[in-house]
């Protein structure tokens, strides 16, 4: 195990989100977090970060766990290159690849500067001893199935749309052993969400990282988890995989719809929503 919950809770005033969750994840699984709006989902992903305190519980790690977060709305310095975001990290090799990014903008505007030269050579420098020229390329690379092929396009001028993408990249890209992505899919239209998952499943393939995903599309979680957990009146009363949580009965009694059910091409479950239950 990387990671363990044991009886995590959290309130907000007299608002109840969360209580006695417990929560095991190993190296390389995919998790992903089901339930309906309001269910604290986003507030446990954060706890897990560490970013919000939890009221009572534990959480034990691996030694030295590295943890990156991807939050709802990300905020992006809108003077800053599309890669000089993606390249925010606090690593060393972050910032050499950040560093080396802003010396070529800089080269750009005034190319025969010996000061800009010799940086872009000492960065270049740092880059291969830290072995990241792969990094570079993988974070080219998953910008350009994201559907941003402009690396020098500033931030500010994305869209809404372009800049959800750009944050997905941001996470991707940077190395760790956990990665916590709250809702990465919101935004995106049909084809960007299933690139989304297909990207998210390649690099957990690569990197072995472990991945826990905010999901609202049942049918993602079906597809694209190892394990999901769903989070319905402040407990976690279902967890396992993906086959034998999510069904038609699931829907009805945690998020209030009727749902057909049906296989598709590759033998897998896949739910439609279909009515509101009545009672």
């Amino acid at each position: 195990m990387i990671i363990t919950l044991e009886n995590f809770t959290k309130s907000y005033g007299e608002k109840q989100l969360f209580a006695g969750v417990n929560l095991s994840m190993d190296a390389g699984d995919k998790v992903g977090i089901v339930g309906v709006n309001g269910t604290g989902k986003s507030t446990f992903l954060k706890a897990i970060a560490g970013l919000v305190p939890v009221d009572d519980g534990t959480m034990v790690t691996m030694r030295g766990l590295r943890i990156e977060y991807l939050a709802q709305d990300k905020v992006f310095d809108p003077e800053h290159t599309v890669l000089m975001e993606v390249f925010r990290g606090m690593t060393p090799l972050m910032d050499a690849l950040r560093g080396y990014e802003l010396a070529l903008a800089d080269a750009a505007k005034d190319p025969e500067s010996p000061a800009i030269q010799r940086r872009i050579m000492q960065y270049a420098e740092k880059i291969d001893e830290l072995d990241g020229w792969q990094v570079e390329s993988t974070a080219k690379t998953v910008l350009q199935k994201l559907g941003i092929a402009d690396y020098t396009a500033k931030a500010g001028t994305l869209s809404g749309g372009q800049q959800k993408r750009l944050a997905l990249a941001t996470a991707l890209i940077q190395p760790c052993d956990l990665l916590l992505l709250d809702e990465p899919t919101t935004y995106l239209d049909m084809a960007h969400q299933l690139e989304v998952m297909q990207i998210i499943a390649a690099i957990n393939r690569q990197y072995g990282m472990t991945v826990v995903m905010v999901l609202h599309d049942i049918n993602h979680a079906l597809q694209y988890a190892d394990a999901v957990a769903v989070l319905h009146e402040h407990r976690i009363v279902r967890q396992g995989s993906p086959q034998d949580v999510i069904s038609a009965e699931l829907l009805a009694d945690v998020f209030g719809v009727e749902a057909d059910s049906f296989t598709d091409r590759a033998g897998r479950r896949v739910l439609s929503p279909v009515a509101l239950v009545r009672h």
